[in-house]
């Protein structure tokens, strides 16, 4: 129970990539933490799975609801759409550059660097990310590695759904490390 009396937002929309939603959920909560799903608006959101229309979670809070003071970490899964849909809305990403301004630890898979991108806290760190937006990483300034899992002052990531026991692994590390000096927004 490492993380008994922690509170965590897992911010997706509908085209989450369903293993990297489920299985960090399932892994936080079994270590004693509380979960909040947010999104754009209350009821199901739907994950995409293996090309398909896959398993639906109910959302909790909306973003125009949610506060980052209330958790101590957000975790952003992947999917192609998922990040593309959210990275166009200001509310998703003024909530993710909260956690950086607070100093919060923040995890992102797969294409969820996209939010990163958009919010303007990638800059400067050392990131990786699924490879096909690699370069979209590097236009934004960060410096892309191509590793399982890389930390950067609080901030995780890793590439796509082979990466899980590693990122969830860190995302926990970080989450019980806590607030991060470093890990400020860069703009």
């Amino acid at each position: 129970m490492k993380l008994k009396g922690k509170n965590i937002a897992i911010l997706a929309t509908n085209g989450f990539e369903a293993s990297e939603l489920f299985s960090p959920l399932d892994a936080v909560k079994k270590e004693g933490a509380e979960v909040h799903i947010i999104s754009e608006s209350l009821g199901e959101i739907k994950s995409w799975e293996d090309g398909n229309w896959g398993k639906t979670i109910n959302v909790d809070k909306t973003l125009q609801d949610a506060n980052e003071s209330d958790y101590h970490t957000v975790i952003l899964p992947g999917g192609v759409i998922n990040p593309d849909t959210l990275r166009a809305n200001d509310k998703a990403l003024s909530f993710i550059q909260a956690f950086f301004k607070s100093g919060k630890p923040v995890a992102a898979i797969c294409h969820a660097p996209w939010l990163l991108i958009s919010a303007g806290v990638i800059e400067n760190r050392e990131v990786t990310s699924y490879h096909t937006i690699k370069d979209d990483v590097i236009n934004a300034g960060a410096k892309w590695v191509d590793q399982e899992v890389v930390v950067d002052s609080g901030l995780t990531t890793s590439r796509n759904p082979n990466d899980l026991p590693a990122f969830i692994e860190k995302v926990i590390e970080e989450l019980c490390e806590g607030k991060h000096e470093d890990q400020v927004v860069n703009a």
